[in-house]
């Protein structure tokens, strides 16, 4: 007899069938996430690049191999769904701007979020990346600039842990703001470390 899905797994099959914005979307819809009920960290980056859309997989770029470092996580674990869901604010790959990649589509939190996010009741830990990610999980808690705001962790922490990108377009921020590898890399393993279920 055939196990009938769960309200989440139907949620990610619905996702992963999304065609909202197809026609914004250069390389086409491919949308890329991971989540299970179980999962206790959350981690919400802004959207997928072109190496994770040809992937699948999240976070499968340099990007990714400095976020693991920082969350002290090897790929075994990190890719655990049961243990992590990957939600990104955009599921799929936006295209470029003038700027590096162009802001992650709105319609994909707008119609998404909402409706994925109760599925995910164990959640201890978001890891929130970016603006946008901040914009959302933060609101009006937010500094003025992404610097003032993951430089203000303490006051979000426990449950939230703003993040700058950990894309290698990032290396001068990392070296003008020694006070992030210092303390707060540290505070987010212990966190890490303290809500997530045994393997």
């Amino acid at each position: 007899m055939t196990r009938k899905a769960g309200p989440l797994e139907q949620m990610l099959a619905e996702i992963r069938a999304c065609r909202i914005c197809e026609a914004h979307l250069p390389l086409g819809p491919r949308p890329v996430l991971r989540a299970a009920e179980t999962a206790t960290v959350l981690i919400a980056g802004q959207a997928p690049g072109t190496l994770v859309h040809g992937s699948g997989v999240p976070w499968d770029d340099a990007s990714g191999a400095r976020l693991r470092q920082w969350l002290g996580l090897d790929k075994a674990n990190f890719y655990d769904e049961r243990r992590i869901a990957i939600v990104p604010m955009g599921f799929c790959y936006p295209g470029r701007g003038s700027s590096g990649d162009k802001p992650p589509r709105p319609e994909c939190r707008d119609t998404w979020h909402p409706k994925l996010l109760p599925l995910l009741p164990n959640l201890q830990l978001i890891v929130a990346i970016g603006q946008y990610a901040q914009a959302y999980y933060l609101g009006d808690a937010r500094k003025a600039t992404l610097t003032d705001t993951v430089r203000a962790w303490r006051e979000y922490a426990p449950r939230v842990f703003p993040l700058v990108h950990p894309s290698p377009r990032n290396m001068g921020w990392f070296k003008h703001n020694p006070w992030f590898e210092a303390e707060v890399v540290p505070a987010l393993r212990e966190r890490v470390r303290s809500v997530l279920p045994a393997g």
